[in-house]
């Protein structure tokens, strides 16, 4: 029981991030649009929606790194065990973000020692999301291989696409695309995050109704 609700925990993650997207960038009267800004921004020190987002961002990591236990406690396979433990260090690393490793508002003037933080834990973040679905690409069976690989792919064209749009420090007009480009990437891997999550609990649910099954023969 409790594998199974941390394994959901992956997919209320997946959830939980859209909706923060959504509802803050509604709130924030000059984040213009979902094309201009990056995700980041929302919870920019001193941003008008730092103080909604950031319980909501602490939220979101500790659910994942709830996931990473369930996908870890789901299978002894060493792939598996390995995908887990990747998916409990993003979690864990990403749990101070909205604290620790926030960015400044654009044209802020705030110190750039900031921006170069968040900039070091983002590119650790992202290094983790990679390699989650790298390894975990052998978790399940040839169709989930095969889902994975078209998504590093696709997560792997957003991100040059990211980076090239991605402002110089201390830039303060908008970004055209960065925003819409990150926002797919990351969707890319919520979605896997939530396909992997859903598959796992369908083999825990197989699973406990074959042991059923099993005692009951052999009584």
């Amino acid at each position: 029981m409790l594998r199974r609700v941390l394994l959901v925990c992956g997919a209320l993650a997946s959830v939980l991030y859209l909706g923060i997207d959504f509802l803050a960038a509604v709130a924030y009267p000059d984040y213009h649009s979902y094309t201009d800004r990056a995700v980041s921004e929302l919870m920019a020190s001193g941003a008008p929606t730092e103080r909604l987002v950031d319980p909501l961002f602490l939220l979101y990591d500790a659910l994942m790194l709830a996931f990473g236990v369930g996908v870890w406690m789901s299978d002894r396979r060493k792939r598996v065990r390995i995908t887990g433990g990747l998916l409990c260090a993003y979690g864990a690393i990403g749990l101070p973000g909205p604290l620790l490793f926030e960015m400044n508002v654009r044209g802020s003037g705030g110190d750039p020692t900031a921006d170069v933080l968040h900039i070091a834990i983002t590119t650790v973040l992202v290094a983790l999301i990679f390699a989650s679905v790298a390894v975990g690409a052998s978790t399940r069976g040839r169709s989930f291989r095969v889902y994975s690989y078209a998504t590093l792919l696709l997560m792997a064209v957003l991100g040059v696409v990211t980076a090239v749009a991605s402002p110089q420090l201390g830039t303060v007009g908008p970004t055209p695309w960065l925003g819409l480009s990150e926002r797919l990437l990351i969707g890319t891997f919520l979605l896997w995050v939530a396909v992997l999550a859903l598959a796992l609990v369908d083999s825990a649910e197989a699973a406990g109704v074959e042991r059923r099954l099993v005692v009951r023969a052999a009584r």
